[in-house]
């Protein structure tokens, strides 16, 4: 598919604010409330737009932990790691990757004691072969806006 200029400008107007209402937007992009309705209800259909949802400050949730988890895994049984790892409520993201390792999962921990019983449970999948924790000390950035 093909997106215009509008298109694309209702795209950083949600990722602004996933609330902001379909007159806010019509209003500010000078169309009807119906072509705002139509052009998200195409976007949403054409699997563009995958879910509106609220970003959460994990910290003040009391996740002060984040960790990044490379790993090496038999080939044949990557999937079913990086399903195993979706599946953990601490995952937040998981990449197949090129390179010396072939997973890369990011969690949020509130301590050291939660990821350390991440990771053991994680070590005890036999296909994995290797591992390498870091710790984030400091969150510079974490946005998953794009950028067009």
């Amino acid at each position: 598919m093909s997106y215009d200029e509008t298109d694309l400008t209702i795209l950083r107007e949600l990722q602004e604010d996933a609330m902001k209402s379909y007159r806010d937007i019509a209003e500010k992009l000078n169309l009807s409330v119906g072509t705002v309705h139509n052009r998200i209800k195409r976007l949403k259909e054409d699997g563009l737009i995958k879910n509106f949802s609220a970003i959460v400050d994990a910290e003040k949730l009391g996740y002060d932990l984040t960790a990044i988890v490379l790993m090496q895994v038999e080939g044949e049984r990557i999937v079913e790691v990086e399903e195993r790892l979706a599946s953990s409520k601490s995952i937040i993201a998981v990449y197949d990757t090129t390179g010396e390792f072939d997973i890369i999962a990011i969690g949020k921990f509130k301590n050291r004691k939660d990821l350390n019983t991440f990771i053991k449970d994680t070590l005890k999948i036999q296909s994995i072969k290797r591992t390498v924790t870091s710790i984030a000390l400091n969150v510079v950035k974490e946005d998953l806006k794009i950028r067009f």
